[in-house]
C-alpha cells in the first residue's frame, strides 16, 4: 500500500542525489533550448520563407529542409541517441555523460522548434507581409520587424511546448550515462523497487512541467497583440 510518509522520507534521504539529477536535467534542457533558439528559429524561418508564394520561394530548399526536419522528428529518440554516438564522440570527445547526451537532444530540439516556428509564422496574416512591402521594408526588415513581432506570442508558446518535450526526451539519455531526473527515478526508484521514491520524483517532474507551462503561457499572453 502506498504511504506518503515513506515517500517524503525517501525524498529527504536522497535529497542530494535528487538535486544533482535536477541540475543535470536543467543542464541538458538548457543546452537544448539554446540550440532551438540559435538554430531552430532560423531553420523554421527558412521553412516558412521557402514555401510557395513566400519571399524566398525555393522548391529545392523547401524540400530539403522539410525532409530533414521530418526525418529527425520521426526518428525514435532512443535509436537516435545510439545512432549519433560516433558523431557525439567526435564533437565532445566522449559518448558518455551529460554533455554528450545533450548533443542528440539538441538535434531533436532544433527540428521540433523549427516546425513550431514555421507554424507560428504561418499564423501571421498575409496582410502583414504586404504592408511591409508597401512600406519599402527590406527582406530582413520584413522578418525581424514584422514577422517575428507579429508571431512572438506563438514563438514563445511553441518554445514552451518544445521545452516540455525536451524534458521528456531527457529521461531517455540515461542509456549513455546522461543522468538527469528520469535516470534517477529508474535507478533509485524502479530498479530498487522503491515505488514511493519513484512516485515522488514523478510528482516533482509534474510540478516542474506545470510551472514551465504556466510561465510560457503567461508570457505568450502578455506578448499577444490580440489580447
Amino acid at each position: 500500500m502506498f504511504d506518503i510518509s515513506i515517500m517524503l522520507d525517501s525524498m529527504i534521504q536522497y535529497e542530494a542525489e535528487i538535486r544533482k539529477a535536477i541540475g543535470e536535467t536543467f543542464f541538458m534542457v538548457g543546452i537544448s533550448v539554446a540550440a532551438a533558439i540559435v538554430c531552430g528559429l532560423p531553420v523554421g524561418t527558412l521553412l516558412f520563407l521557402c514555401r510557395k508564394g513566400q519571399i524566398y520561394e525555393n522548391r529545392t530548399w523547401s524540400w530539403l529542409l522539410n525532409g530533414l526536419v521530418n526525418i529527425i522528428r520521426s526518428f525514435p529518440f532512443l535509436l537516435l541517441v545510439v545512432f549519433m554516438i560516433p558523431l557525439t564522440r567526435i564533437i565532445v570527445g566522449t559518448a558518455i555523460g551529460t554533455v554528450a547526451a545533450s548533443i542528440p537532444l539538441s538535434v531533436v530540439a532544433i527540428a521540433l522548434y523549427a516546425r513550431q516556428v514555421e507554424q507560428a509564422l504561418l499564423d501571421v496574416p498575409r496582410g502583414v507581409i504586404e504592408a511591409a512591402r508597401s512600406m519599402g521594408a527590406s527582406k530582413l526588415e520584413m522578418i525581424f520587424k514584422f514577422l517575428y513581432v507579429e508571431a512572438r506570442s506563438g514563438l514563445v508558446l511553441g518554445l514552451t511546448t518544445s521545452t516540455i518535450s525536451y524534458i521528456s526526451y531527457s529521461t531517455v539519455v540515461g542509456i549513455v550515462g546522461g543522468g538527469g531526473i528520469g535516470d534517477f527515478a529508474i535507478r533509485y526508484g524502479y530498479q530498487r523497487f522503491e515505488t514511493e521514491l519513484m512516485t515522488g520524483v514523478i510528482l516533482l517532474m509534474i510540478v516542474l512541467v506545470q510551472g514551465i507551462q504556466y510561465a510560457g503561457t503567461t508570457i505568450s499572453k502578455l506578448l499577444d497583440k490580440r489580447s
